[in-house]
């Protein structure tokens, strides 16, 4: 793993000190001397994490991070507070001004390759869907990190594994003003609750006496239902071994014993505030993929799904020696709707014509608009018969009810066309399969309309 790491120290030797020990991990190291250094370098150059000073001429660390986290440029870089300073309040004011950890100096080698090697991870994750995320928000979706800031609002879940009864109640005290808690004793039992539960946070407590809780973590991990629960663990003072070693194997933060309320309240909001960020940038970019596929007028996929996935479902029943059958349906006149009463009125036409088609097929039916006023339904293991007696009621649905069109004020009577074809005709690839339907679409159209007609073999 190799990321870029901004050493920001005012004195020469510590700088030196924390660059030799990147380096001999193979990370690239940039430095500065003061915060405007700092927040010039960030502006200019992608880094992955930074290793902060808090006491610095100029601007102190503590402000040079409420401004990294503040511009929506460096907002997502990983921030560790590195720093002679070793009082509680400021490592409560470090937190709450943005930072990801606090490492008091002189630095555990090991405690601090563990934190950069983890916030490098969750940064990688993170840009990817950011990147992804750009996309959505480049065709008018809704900003991730908006969404992300509304639904904090929300009391968030908490699952607490805590092995002693008078631990979990001074945890689950301490958080009552920020989340609902769920308090288990039983490492497997809290696995199945973190599967079926919604939680935004898991705390686990190092203090089991004959369990393992680094296997609880690292299953957290595993199991997909689980995966992006961040995890914060409860250590005794000493640990580092086994803090290392969670931060190897996923988890998020810990928090050393004996637990202070306000850095555990502020570590918790931190994990659950970047929870509620990454599950709206997934989101978001699980809709980008829907659009990409999806036809934005009717709901219906699109033409690039089609012609994806037609092959795919032609190859299978090749593969299975089973028959599968397709209609292309082409609405009669449209182009006058458009021409009389305009493209609004011809948007309504053909929403409603996919709703009528979607209350038509079968769930096991692909349904499409192939272009402009055509829409394509595929039927998989469906024979000749079969897929005609489909399309005859569709063609009739079409007919029966007049399309009100609220723009226009008016109801049309609207008719369709419909060409089917079958691989029981011999079709020899998707692509004919297709040419097939649109040869008998045409025949239906100058055959009078209105008609379903079945391609010839």
């Amino acid at each position: 793993m190799t990321a870029r790491i901004l050493v920001v120290d005012d004195i020469p030797a510590n700088v030196k000190l924390l660059e030799a020990r990147l380096l001999a991990e193979y990370f690239e190291v940039l430095t500065a001397e003061n915060g405007h250094q700092c927040l010039e370098i960030c502006n200019k150059v992608q880094v992955d994490v930074i290793l902060l000073d808090i006491m610095m001429p100029g601007i102190d660390g503590f402000e040079v991070c409420e401004r990294l986290k503040a511009n929506p440029k460096t907002s997502h870089i990983p921030v560790v507070m590195v720093t002679a300073l070793d009082q509680q309040e400021d490592r409560i004011r470090g937190l709450k001004a943005g930072a990801d950890d606090f490492l008091t100096k002189p630095v555990n080698d090991i405690q601090l390759m563990a934190r950069v090697k983890s916030l490098v991870r969750l940064k990688m994750l993170s840009d990817e869907l950011r990147l992804r995320a750009e996309t959505a928000r480049n065709i008018g979706m809704d900003d991730p990190a908006a969404a992300a800031a509304a639904r904090f609002q929300e009391p968030a879940s908490v699952l607490l594994v805590d092995g002693r009864a008078n631990s979990q109640e001074r945890i689950a005290r301490a958080l009552k003003p920020i989340a609902e808690v769920t308090v288990q004793s039983d490492p497997q039992a809290a696995l199945f609750e973190a599967a079926e539960g919604a939680f935004d946070l898991a705390i686990v407590n190092s203090n089991f006496d004959d369990y393992d809780p680094l296997r609880l973590c690292s299953q957290l991990r595993s199991l997909e239902r689980s995966r992006f629960i961040p995890i914060l663990l409860v250590v005794d003072q000493g640990s580092e071994q086994m803090a290392a070693r969670a931060l190897e194997i996923g988890i998020n933060d810990y928090i050393l014993r004996p637990v202070e309320t306000n850095e555990l309240i502020v570590r918790s909001l931190t994990q659950i505030r970047r929870k509620h960020y990454n599950d709206q940038l997934r989101e978001s970019v699980k809709q980008t993929i829907e659009l990409a596929v999806t036809d934005g007028l009717t709901g219906l996929n699109n033409r690039r799904y089609l012609d994806k996935h037609l092959k795919l479902l032609f190859d299978r029943a090749a593969a299975r020696d089973r028959p599968l059958s397709l209609c292309i349906t082409d609405i009669d006149r449209f182009k006058l709707v458009n021409d009389t009463h305009g493209h609004d009125a011809g948007d309504e036409v053909l929403r409603e014509f996919a709703a009528r088609i979607r209350s038509t097929v079968r769930g096991a039916d692909l349904a499409c608009r192939y272009g402009g006023e055509e829409f394509v339904v595929v039927m998989p293991d469906t024979g000749l018969d079969t897929a005609a007696s489909v399309a005859e009621r569709l063609r009739s649905i079409i007919e029966a009810e007049p399309f009100e069109l609220r723009s226009a004020g008016i109801s049309l009577n609207i008719t369709a066309s419909v060409g089917i074809s079958s691989t029981v005709w011999g079709a020899q690839s998707a692509d004919q399969l297709l040419k097939q339907a649109d040869r008998a679409l045409y025949e239906a159209k100058h055959g009078g309309r209105n008609r379903v007609v079945a391609a010839a073999a």
